[in-house]
């Protein structure tokens, strides 16, 4: 049976004074932390039919990224070290500790990079279409990533289109849903976009994004903290979509023998934004999951 997929965003909105300007958050129960962090194009909506089920575990926090969603957007470069810095001091910020974090996307750089630098403050792992492993050549790419990549033309001619309008939030969500988003879900995804400028988050994403053709500070970023999550005895959830979008099975099976204390779970019929398709599959492994922690 299909998860109930609601439109609604029924949270109130909190700020956090970071490196000068306001981020974005919402946060639902009590006790200890569970970081959500979304990916890019996205912002905290993600999430919204997936913490409902978790609050009773815990204090539920998921914030915008610098420059996505209602958080400020200065004037930066947003690449994914801006990222990081903004999170770090998020997380000082709120004091948050034995964090698990669940990440998706490009999220997943944020957090695993800061669960490798503070293992010690980490409770346990959770990722979804997740960069786990850094792609070193083309033939890694997965290949509905490969497909997009050719459908939209990310290049100087699109620029102004990614940079000033809500053109990629467009394009590529319903290329990572498996159903057609309604139309209010996929509004409140374009929203944000809505001001000239607040595409430039996206386009340095997708300047920055791994295909396999070059050496990039990111491509060292992941490599650096994939080889000490081979080494990390942190308990791990790894929720893959089926067929999956950005995580190929390959990459499942590699994750399976190279990663110890990891547990596996498919999320069936999903691709990319398997949170719009079924929340409550996630939601309950997740659960499931916390509790033996």
């Amino acid at each position: 049976m299909s998860s109930k997929i609601s439109a609604d965003y029924p949270f109130e909105s909190h700020y956090a004074d970071v490196k000068g300007s306001k981020l974005h958050y919402i946060e639902s129960g009590e006790g200890e932390p569970i970081l959500f962090l979304h990916g890019i194009p996205t912002w905290s909506y993600l999430w919204r039919n997936v913490i409902p089920s978790l609050s009773h575990l815990g204090r539920c926090i998921a914030p915008d990224l610098i420059g996505m969603g209602y958080s400020d957007k200065p004037e930066i470069d947003y690449t994914v070290f801006d990222h990081i810095a903004y999170i770090d001091a998020f997380i000082e910020k709120l004091g948050l500790k034995n964090i698990t974090i669940v990440m998706h996307g490009w999220g997943s750089l944020i957090g695993f990079d800061y669960a490798m630098r503070h293992p010690k403050n980490i409770k346990g792992l959770v990722f979804l279409e997740a960069h786990i492993r850094p792609v070193v050549e083309k033939e890694m790419v997965s290949l509905p990533v490969q497909e997009r990549s050719a459908t939209l033309k990310i290049d100087e001619s699109t620029k102004d289109l990614i940079m000033n309008t809500d053109y990629y939030v467009s394009k590529s969500l319903p290329m990572g849903t498996m159903k057609k988003l309604p139309e209010d879900i996929l509004s409140a995804y374009k929203k944000p976009f809505a001001q000239a400028g607040s595409g430039k988050p996206v386009w340095q994403y997708l300047q920055d994004l791994p295909l396999g053709d070059k050496k990039t500070a990111v491509l060292d970023l992941i490599t650096n903290y994939s080889k000490k999550l081979e080494q990390s005895e942190l308990p791990k959830l790894m929720l893959y979509a089926m067929p999956g979008f950005n995580v190929s099975i390959e990459t499942v099976m590699w994750a399976q023998e190279y990663f110890s204390n990891l547990t596996l779970v498919e999320i069936e019929d999903t691709l990319h934004y398997a949170m719009e398709s079924e929340p409550e599959k996630i939601a309950d492994a997740i659960a499931d999951w916390y509790l033996t922690l």
